[in-house]
């Protein structure tokens, strides 16, 4: 699916409402309910996040989170934009909402506002196949509009490499797009072996803004 940004007119679609396991396109809905707590005044960037032993056990894509370690706010989002950190999506679905499974109601509560009516969600990684856990490419697109109408989120989302931890790991971002497409703007990438390659892509060109979402494509988008 093809959507102008602005006004939300689909300009391409092929089987645009057929549900789909998203891999972690999935954080697109876990990145927009952290935006609109931090706009809402109930958390801020500087705002500590202490690491739970459960967030600690999650593998795949993750920044290697220690039980204990503490981060602040502003290098979650990072870790999660730019490497879609697993770990960081769980401690700030555990900081924000108490426990993951609460977190997860409010992404189906929030999907449901957003007319995402394709869409359902079990965790906010998708780092696991279930499913249960689905959604659709113009509901990928509806929740992406949603997150890039705060324009700051692309200050994490286009970042190539940066650094956390004081420059002990280095996070490089799995969106090759932002380095090698003119006027990308994120968005966010995903990968299982059921829902194979996944891409919500965003890019502005003479101030018009684009979202292109492919969703269970067997080879890799990501030029």
């Amino acid at each position: 699916l093809l959507m102008e940004q602005e006004t939300g007119a689909v300009l391409y679609e092929k089987d645009a409402d057929r549900p789909m396991a998203p891999a972690s396109v999935t954080k697109v809905m876990t990145l927009l309910l952290i935006i609109e707590d931090i706009e809402a005044g109930r958390l801020s960037l500087e705002d500590t996040v202490t690491a739970s032993a459960r967030a600690a056990s999650f593998g795949g894509s993750c920044v290697f989170l220690e039980e204990g370690e503490q981060m602040t706010v502003s290098d979650m989002l990072k870790c999660i934009a730019v490497v879609s950190a697993n770990d960081c999506a769980v401690a700030m679905a555990e900081k924000l909402a108490g426990s993951e499974q609460v977190f997860v109601q409010k992404m189906n509560d929030r999907a449901k506002e957003l007319g995402m009516s394709d869409t359902h969600y079990v965790n906010c990684t998708r780092l696991t196949d279930d499913p249960e856990h689905y959604t659709s490419a113009y509901d990928v697109a509806l929740v992406s509009r949603a997150l890039l109408s705060h324009d700051w989120i692309r200050d994490y989302t286009t970042v190539w490499m940066d650094e956390v931890r004081g420059g002990e790991f280095t996070l490089t971002n799995t969106n090759r797009l932002v380095r090698s497409f003119d006027g990308a703007t994120g968005l966010k990438t995903g990968f299982t072996q059921e829902a194979m390659y996944c891409l919500a892509a965003s890019a502005e060109r003479d101030g018009i803004g684009f979202i292109a979402v492919v969703l269970n494509f067997p080879i890799s988008l990501n030029i």
